[in-house]
């Protein structure tokens, strides 16, 4: 019987069936030796088939296989510095929340999680969450930011999931879609999800006043099936982003603004570093091409794992 995986313990996975029934399963262990080095072989959106038994009672399933994926989105492990985990897959589009402050989002965090975007064949949106409380010279530093990613081509909404504001616009764009939605905790997913689908009654908690941070209110990734016609994926706060399986020559082709102006480099494997006559050097020194964007490249290709993750910037 064929299914799509909606929650992961680790453990145990919820899949709805064809059918339309849910059903808990396991995976057999041969998924586990597979030279799958990430924590979930199974991740919530994956497609696979299960047989179903009975035990004790109860009709349980074994995912006995899983379909290729579109895409995903994956990420280093937090405490696993070999392994990966994959949040989400099959996704047609990713809603990154972003705020300015309670708590803060910084640019090479955003960058990390676009360049995972690009180079998993993922839509990313950017929400800039809770204007409705940002004083003046915020909203302007809300505004600079939407610019800068709006110009290498990135849809960016000003949104407040608590008023209300532009939130039929995030609806409308997952009309007949499967969305994820993703970001630090705290920066207000699952105000926006019951915002979105009021019925679905999330929880919420207050952000950490003592470092200004969110406090974990999703513990695994879940899909839910919404009432006007769309899928959404809550997915746990991330407090750091680890870009894992892009190769160095790679990683310039998944920053849309470098990759644009790539064909103009001297040499064709250029890593826009210290090679002579490179257009993406050339544009930054014209200030074309944001410094903070540069900054993120840098602190990839170098292996700087540590900077982007949120608990560093603790006062």
């Amino acid at each position: 019987m064929k299914g799509t995986v909606y929650k992961s313990t680790g453990s145990w996975y919820q899949v709805k069936a064809e059918n339309g029934e849910f059903y808990d399963c396991r995976i057999k262990g041969k998924f586990r030796i597979k030279g799958i080095k990430s924590t979930n072989p199974v991740a919530v959106g994956d497609q696979v088939e299960i047989d179903l038994e009975e035990i004790s009672g109860q009709t349980q399933g074994v995912i006995k296989k899983i379909k290729d994926r579109d895409n995903y989105i994956i990420r280093r492990s937090v405490n696993l510095s070999k392994q990966t985990h994959i949040i989400a897959a099959n996704i047609d589009q990713v809603f990154l929340m972003v705020t300015l402050n309670n708590p803060p989002t910084f640019t090479t965090f955003i960058d990390r999680f676009l360049v995972t975007a690009e180079a998993y064949h993922v839509k990313a949106v950017l929400l800039f969450n809770k204007i409705d409380i940002y004083n003046e010279d915020e909203l302007l530093e809300i505004k600079f930011l939407a610019k800068l990613y709006r110009d290498i081509g990135y849809e960016c909404i000003g949104i407040s999931a608590k008023s209300g504001k532009n939130v039929d616009k995030v609806k409308e764009m997952m009309l007949g879609k499967t969305s994820m939605f993703s970001g630090h905790s705290g920066t207000g997913k699952s105000t926006l999800i019951n915002a979105l689908e009021p019925s679905l009654n999330l929880k919420t908690l207050e952000i950490s006043e003592q470092h200004k941070q969110g406090q974990h209110t999703t513990t695994f990734a879940e899909m839910f099936d919404l009432s006007f016609d769309a899928r959404i994926i809550d997915t746990p706060g991330i407090k750091g982003f680890g870009v894992v399986d892009i190769e160095k020559e790679e990683l310039g082709n998944y920053f849309p603004e470098f990759f644009e102006l790539k064909q103009d480099c001297k040499f064709h494997n250029c890593l826009h570093l210290n090679e002579p006559k490179c257009a993406v050097k050339d544009a930054l020194e014209e200030g074309e091409i944001p410094w903070s964007r540069y900054k993120s490249y840098l602190q990839i290709i170098e292996g700087e794992d540590e900077p982007y993750r949120m608990d560093n910037y603790k006062k």
